[in-house]
């Protein structure tokens, strides 16, 4: 349990000083809009190249992988949706929002790092294929689902258009699409611009969670929902249960796989979450709070899932 807390101090240690920085020095939360734009545009696109370009093609095509991790991610969707909709009687809208808090996790941000820091280069692979493909899948029902609501008016092929371009023009995307060709070709790039790949893979992780931390302490608690206590059950317990169990029953995965999904679907709930319902005016004050306590949260579930994960409590497939 101790190199558990060790593994994990650094990421939480960024979080902090992000959070004491912004505290301190009184920067409103605009400030921060360069450097998530570096973090966005330019740190991770690169990670995510750098990660998939030098894998070997034939471990980048397990789409039995993906679309078991993204059916196990919407089951808990669907049960949020349900618990709000039918038993709590919330708007579909509302509905939709508590949906993503309990499912959308923020691999983007922390997923990576601390993927490649607990379980090495092997890792590699499934984060590239879950944060880009997973992402995808969200930028995709996001506005499917507030057009079934009601709340997108535009015409159907102007929200068509606009999914497609959101999901094609996306960098995580983009970058990802570009390391599969060069993964596919077999070349590499030139050795300075290697380099300068691996400077900005290299910043990532620190730059973003730095900066989840500066956004944790400029956006105030102002309505905790009520929700709250379920929603946080789904997204940091029974989240990385359903990735377990459904990646255990569609096939067989290096446990370095099955390990890397469960820890990414064990992370608190993405930012952008509140950026979706901050769009289209939707439970704006609770997905904030809901973001901020689960995270928090979060500092005692993820010590417990790591060390259940390391320590072969739970066996690699559950269904061998």
């Amino acid at each position: 349990m101790v190199d558990v807390v060790a593994l994990l101090l650094p990421f939480f240690g960024l979080i902090l000083i992000g959070y004491v920085a912004a505290r301190v020095t009184g920067q409103p939360l605009e400030a921060l809009g360069w450097l998530n734009t570096f973090i966005i545009y330019a740190a991770l696109p690169a990670l995510f190249f750098k990660l998939v370009s030098r894998t070997p093609i034939e471990e980048l095509t397990r789409i039995d992988f993906i679309l078991g991790e993204i059916a196990a991610v919407y089951l808990v969707f669907t049960v949020a949706f349900v618990v709000g909709y039918v038993v709590r009687r919330n708007s579909f809208e509302d509905c939709t929002i508590q949906g993503f808090t309990a499912a959308y996790g923020n691999i983007g941000y922390m997923g990576p790092g601390l993927a490649l820091l607990a379980f090495g280069d092997k890792a590699a692979v499934p984060v590239a294929l879950i944060v880009c493909l997973e992402n995808a899948a969200h930028f995709i029902m996001a506005p499917a689902m507030m057009a079934l609501a009601g709340d997108d008016k535009r015409q159907l092929h102007l929200i068509v258009g606009s999914i497609a371009k959101k999901v094609a023009l996306h960098p995580f995307i983009l970058s990802t699409a570009l390391g599969f060709a060069a993964a596919a070709s077999g070349h590499q790039l030139p050795e300075p611009a290697l380099k300068l790949v691996d400077y900005l893979a290299q910043a990532a992780a620190p730059c973003a969670l730095f900066a989840m931390g500066v956004t944790l302490a400029l956006r105030p608690v102002k309505r905790v929902p009520a929700e709250l206590g379920y929603l946080a059950v789904l997204k940091l317990v029974f989240l990385p249960l359903s990735v377990y169990v459904v990646l255990s029953l569609v096939g067989d995965f290096d446990p370095v796989w099955m390990h890397a999904a469960m820890l990414l679907a064990a992370l608190p709930t993405a930012a952008n979450v509140f950026v979706i319902s901050q769009q289209y005016g939707v439970w704006q004050e609770r997905a904030s709070a809901s973001i901020l306590l689960i995270t928090v949260g979060s500092i005692v579930t993820l010590p417990i899932w790591l060390y259940i994960i390391s320590s072969g409590i739970l066996p690699p497939d559950l269904f061998p």
